[in-house]
């Protein structure tokens, strides 16, 4: 069992979890600022899932679901809280949710250079696909 609290995220938590995101997650995104969370958190109320523990948010993950894929996205958890079981509940939470809505694969976006991510992910029973790359277009500036 887990010490922390595993609930999806509120719209006025976006600044919270930006904070939480610069201290335990790797790499930044264009998405990084609290329009990006607000309106993820207000168009799909069950996709941000964090995890707290005695009121400090140690760990998070995106679980967003289009109808068609199950896409994982910003797994995190604080370092002083890592190797607690935190992470595999996140993923496990962001699962049931995708069974819930008819979900049939999850496909976790990893940094190429984060080890400790892909090892986590792969502890997860998840594995990398070597045939897929990933094409990006930023709208707007950057």
């Amino acid at each position: 069992m887990i010490d922390a609290c595993i609930r999806t995220a509120e719209a006025t938590e976006a600044e919270r979890v930006l904070a939480f995101w610069r201290e335990a997650a790797e790499g930044t995104s264009i998405t990084d600022d609290v329009d990006g969370v607000t309106r993820l958190i207000r168009r799909d109320p069950q996709a941000l899932i964090l995890a707290e523990s005695d009121g400090v948010l140690v760990g998070s993950v995106i679980a967003g679901f289009d109808g068609w894929r199950c896409s994982l996205y910003r797994l995190a958890v604080l370092p002083s809280h890592r190797r607690r079981g935190i992470g595999a509940a996140l993923v496990e939470a962001a699962e049931r949710r995708f069974l819930a809505v008819g979900g049939r694969r999850g496909d976790a976006m990893v940094l190429e250079a984060n080890g400790p991510g892909q090892r986590a992910w792969a502890a997860a029973g998840y594995h990398r696909e070597d045939h897929w790359r990933r094409w990006v277009k930023p709208f707007g500036p950057a």
